[in-house]
């Protein structure tokens, strides 16, 4: 059969089960085919390519801080989220990626969306020499205010890793209390490849968490606003009064009475 014969649609689909990084068969095949659809569909593969090189240089560009350091052994990355909101626990991961780390999209987990979080999420839990999660609730929160709180879930999450790191990349942070050393970094989410998937784990782990905490107490909407001070999230604090997820210390402006336990 001609290669013109064959039909756009069955060209695409070809194009859609082929690695990128095969598509040079593709052009090989169909460059002379000239038709118009044939035609932007090869364009679609190019842009494909350049935008999938343009995320390995990204990446690459994310390495710095590991390459700097990779000559002291097991490098580790660490961030928290759950700061801000006035529900639920204040979440720190900890990961050790593999020193020739492959995955690409890692990010400051702010920056990409829920699904493409999830998807890097089981990757790095895959291709990760360790993780550690730590997890300190709204009780200890309010005990021992939030700073605290969120340095104690580090510790958990450096405590819980299978392998014992040489350096710590924080985002930020300089965590008291432990031996190894540590290197803060501003904006480390979006700067090392390591805090960025530490800040991914934590950020799936803590909605996952608030996910079956809506299904516990649907009246406040954590599935949608993950404990933070949304309008209908503050609404129903007023209506409802608290739960014992909320943390007290950060809901006085909004109401007094405590909901019964769970």
């Amino acid at each position: 059969m001609s290669k013109d014969n064959i039909k756009i649609g069955d060209i695409k689909l070809e194009i859609q089960n082929t690695p990128i990084e095969q598509y040079s068969v593709l052009y090989e095949k169909y460059s002379a085919d000239e038709r118009t659809g044939v035609q932007n569909l090869l364009k679609q593969c190019q842009k494909r390519e350049l935008a999938l090189q343009k995320e390995k240089e990204r990446t690459e560009i994310m390495k710095t801080y590991e390459h700097k350091y990779e000559h002291l052994g097991y490098l580790c990355g660490i961030d928290e989220v759950g700061r801000g909101p006035l529900a639920g626990p204040v979440v720190a991961c900890a990961v050790i990626l593999p020193t020739d780390c492959q995955i690409l999209y890692l990010n400051d987990s702010k920056k990409l969306t829920a699904a493409k979080r999830e998807e890097l999420y089981e990757v790095i839990m895959e291709q990760a020499e360790a993780v550690g999660i730590g997890v300190v609730g709204p009780a200890r929160i309010d005990e021992i205010n939030i700073l605290q709180a969120t340095y104690e879930a580090m510790r958990e999450a450096i405590s819980k890793l299978s392998k014992v790191p040489q350096l710590l990349l924080n985002d930020a942070v300089t965590i008291p209390g432990v031996a190894i050393p540590q290197v803060p970094i501003i904006k480390g989410d979006a700067k090392s490849v390591s805090i960025a998937a530490a800040s991914i784990v934590a950020k799936v782990t803590r909605d996952r968490m608030m996910v079956e905490y809506d299904k516990l107490m649907p009246e406040y909407g954590f599935a949608s606003n993950k404990g933070y001070g949304s309008a209908a999230h503050i609404e129903a604090l007023k209506k409802y009064g608290a739960t014992p997820i909320h943390r007290t210390t950060f809901i006085g402006n909004f109401v007094s009475n405590l909901a019964p336990g769970l």
